[in-house]
């Protein structure tokens, strides 16, 4: 891991298609994740058109769901980085995870995009990977053929369950992460749920639809 920057975050990313047809698939979780806080804080997101995306502020934070597809969120992140001066080494990214399973959380700094094209385009438009990311878990089907199917449908009513915890463990150890706390809050983070994540075994029952041309992630 990247050594740890002494740093608040200034902008939180939550990575997600737009459109009610996408609200509850497992990619939208990092939607899921900045609602949720952006509830907890008392901030409501509206409309930015010229920044391709929804914002919510609190005091000097700001909070960010791209209104574009995955594949083009480094749109919206590399216009409000710009607009508001935010260095990259303040930007935490709140994004699914395939190769974490249900109600995992990794808290991490720099490193790669892992095949993650929201991540990629972030990272491009940033000009960098020097940025947070918050990892959540939303397990792998098991063949990469069906990937794309898989991220865009909800999850079951087990992998939902752990999601939800993990998202609310996650929620908990925001004081940390304003605080620039960032150590802290990975000890907390990283210790595992109280049902054991790593024992779910995705369900093959994975609906058989290919993720639309218009630009969402894989």
């Amino acid at each position: 891991m990247s050594a740890v920057p002494a740093s608040v975050p200034s902008l939180v990313v939550g990575l997600g298609n737009p459109g009610r047809e996408y609200e509850d698939t497992r990619h939208n979780v990092g939607f899921w994740f900045v609602d949720r806080l952006a509830a907890r804080l008392g901030a409501a997101f509206a409309a930015e058109p010229r920044f391709a995306g929804e914002l919510a502020r609190i005091g000097a934070l700001r909070l960010l769901k791209p209104s574009t597809y995955m594949n083009h969120s480094g749109q919206a992140v590399g216009a409000v980085a710009r607009f508001f001066r935010i260095p990259t080494e303040t930007i935490l990214v709140v994004h699914d995870e395939l190769d974490l399973p249900p109600g995992s959380l990794r808290l991490k700094f720099g490193g790669g995009h892992a095949g993650h094209n929201g991540l990629k385009d972030i990272q491009a438009h940033l000009g960098s990977s020097g940025f947070w990311r918050l990892r959540i878990g939303i397990g792998h089907p098991g063949d990469k053929s069906r990937v794309a199917s898989y991220v865009l449908h909800p999850p079951c009513a087990e992998e939902k369950a752990l999601i939800d915890e993990a998202l609310a463990k996650a929620l908990d150890a925001w004081p940390l992460i304003a605080d620039g706390k960032w150590s802290q809050a990975m000890q907390r983070l990283h210790a595992p749920l109280r049902r054991t994540a790593a024992s779910f075994v995705p369900s093959p029952r994975t609906p058989a639809a290919s993720a639309a041309s218009s630009g969402e992630s894989s």
